[in-house]
């Protein structure tokens, strides 16, 4: 009860609100409480189409202990499956593939297709015999986890719980209408990973507020200042930032990255960055986009996976490394104060910190859910 009545505090209005307490950065049994509240029942980023861009590829992948695999299938559509057989429940790809065939289990060899149908048991009734009375190959597929691609991110609903993702994110979706189409991902060029020493709702609260851009990121504000941002706040769905004045990477001879078609006037000038909860923190422009997918490793240790896109498949390989090494600074920036401020977690006596009623809506916005999730999830269990 404590810990409730600890979190209705973090739910008050924003001048009266506190942050959440240390124990949702530092203990392990709250990381669990909250991965099963906050990863597996809702709609989480596991990884990109981009990294399976072929039919028959397949990218094992392991989503807070649950071992997964993306791929292809032969009709051209992604899915994720448990990377377990059903048969023993040996581990089925280890490594990124391409599938030829079939998915054979290493252990008896028993295969599936790419979409997740059982297809052969060699030997299940004895040798020379692929086939037995109580094995019912039609009930014994894969098992497959709800997905779907938006904004060239593979989002997952591991427990099966959550409404439908256009449900889901229908706000979110109807906001950026506009980008609703195919995004080019510009392969090694549009990609890195940044490890960070903190818990992976830290690398949240930064990514919603413009209000550090002063300090943190001065070249950045030196063209696109404090005053030029806005909020944007969703409750209990998604909160972050806007800003009217974005600038388009030039080359030295003026060149820039070709823009999305048919845009509204409003994304001449204006960019936004917002954080759809829980782990995707996602970045739109007239000629780009991006999406961060966090990865806890632990209360303390998140890895945040950056891909860029673009509007077009060709885009100058130039540009694109100059864009890559320009945002890789911006959230290298970003690393020292998420990581210190998981060191002051450790503070026995911080009370989870205030929050400005003018400056930090969207941090605050992020804060209520999280506490009001963990909350009803609770009672729920009780």
């Amino acid at each position: 009860m404590e810990k409730t009545a600890t979190l209705d505090k973090v739910c008050l209005p924003i001048g009266e609100a506190y942050g959440l307490p240390n124990e949702h950065y530092t203990c392990s049994s709250v990381f669990q409480e909250e991965k099963d509240i906050l990863l597996f029942d809702k709609w989480s980023g596991l990884a990109v189409s981009a990294e399976i861009p072929n039919i028959g590829d397949a990218v094992p992948i392991h989503f807070q202990g649950t071992p997964l695999f993306i791929v292809r299938t032969k009709e051209n559509k992604v899915k994720v499956f448990q990377n377990t057989c059903r048969h023993r429940g040996m581990i089925l790809i280890n490594s990124a593939k391409s599938i030829k065939g079939a998915i054979r289990c290493p252990y008896h060899s028993w295969c599936y297709s790419t979409d997740g149908n059982l297809i052969s048991t060699p030997h299940v009734g004895g040798p020379g015999r692929n086939l037995h009375e109580e094995i019912d190959r039609s009930k014994l597929g894969l098992t497959e986890v709800r997905s779907h691609v938006w904004m060239g991110v593979i989002w997952i609903n591991l427990s099966g719980n959550a409404p439908k993702f256009e449900d889901s994110m229908k706000e979110l979706m109807d906001r950026w209408a506009d980008f609703d189409r195919p995004l080019f991902h510009g392969g090694k060029e549009s990609s890195f990973t940044i490890e960070i020493a903190a818990n992976w709702k830290l690398a949240v609260e930064n990514y919603c507020e413009s209000y550090h851009l002063p300090w943190v990121h001065p070249g950045l504000n030196s063209y696109s200042k404090l005053e030029d941002h806005y909020h944007i706040e969703y409750k209990n769905k998604f909160s972050g930032q806007g800003t009217k004045v974005y600038q388009q990477l030039k080359d030295k001879e003026g060149n820039v990255f070709p823009d999305f078609s048919n845009l509204k006037a409003k994304w001449d000038t204006a960019a936004e960055y917002i954080a759809v909860y829980p782990n995707v923190l996602l970045g739109v422009h007239r000629d780009h986009a991006f999406a961060i997918i966090l990865i806890p490793d632990g209360p303390e240790k998140t890895y945040e996976h950056i891909h860029l896109f673009y509007s077009q498949e060709d885009t100058p390989e130039h540009l694109r490394l100059r864009n890559k090494k320009q945002w890789r600074l911006v959230f290298d920036e970003d690393v020292p104060v998420v990581e210190g401020m998981q060191k002051g977690r450790h503070a026995v006596n911080f009370d989870g910190g205030r929050f400005s009623p003018v400056m930090d809506n969207p941090t605050h916005c992020f804060h209520f859910w999280v506490a009001n999730e963990v909350q009803n999830g609770r009672i729920r269990k009780s």
